[in-house]
């Protein structure tokens, strides 16, 4: 059916085609105003043509730093006894500082027979550790209540404590074993 089509087409347009030669230089003049038209093309690409590239980067880093900043600003402080008193501060060190190397004692003493008892301090370390983070937010709404200073010493207190009794009942499970390991001398 399309075949009909264009033959008809051809058909119709016969004796309208120019069938004439082109005058002698035709194709150099062609290809002269070709390189003439791609030159000046890349030439007006290239003025008009301004690369947004490296500026839309800079805007979208300088708003990546706004929000951050804003972000930043935005969340309050979160206090904790350092925050109170520079006393407060040298309490905080001193107790971190001790539960720190309690934490390294009892790491050291880790064998099969004490790993249950380290096991449940450490449970119980971690529990009065979200303690602390809850009295810390509490400090905040509170604005530097005593009450609330007291409970976060007495948290790092109880923390010292844990360790110690765990550390002494690991001495007391050392020293069952060295006796249970002696040879019973008799008589």
């Amino acid at each position: 059916m399309q075949k009909d089509t264009l033959n008809d087409l051809f058909d119709n347009l016969k004796g309208e085609f120019d069938i004439n030669e082109p005058n002698k230089g035709h194709e150099n003049r062609f290809l002269d105003k070709l390189t003439a038209s791609d030159s000046a093309s890349v030439d007006s690409e290239m003025t008009s043509r301004f690369n947004w590239k490296p500026f839309l980067a800079i805007a979208a880093s300088l708003v990546i730093c706004f929000s951050v900043f804003a972000t930043l600003q935005s969340e309050p402080e979160a206090m904790d006894l350092a925050s109170v008193s520079p006393e407060m501060s040298e309490a905080q060190d001193f107790f971190t500082a001790t539960i720190q190397t309690e934490l390294k004692k009892l790491n050291n003493e880790r064998s099969p027979l004490t790993e249950k008892v380290i096991t449940d301090a450490l449970n119980r370390i971690e529990l009065l550790e979200k303690e602390y983070q809850n009295l810390k937010t509490d400090l905040n709404e509170s604005n530097n209540d005593q009450r609330v200073i007291y409970a976060m010493i007495s948290n790092f207190q109880n923390r010292i404590d844990i360790l110690n009794t765990v550390l002494e009942q690991i001495e007391t499970i050392k020293e069952l074993k060295t006796n249970n390991d002696e040879p019973k001398n008799t008589i």
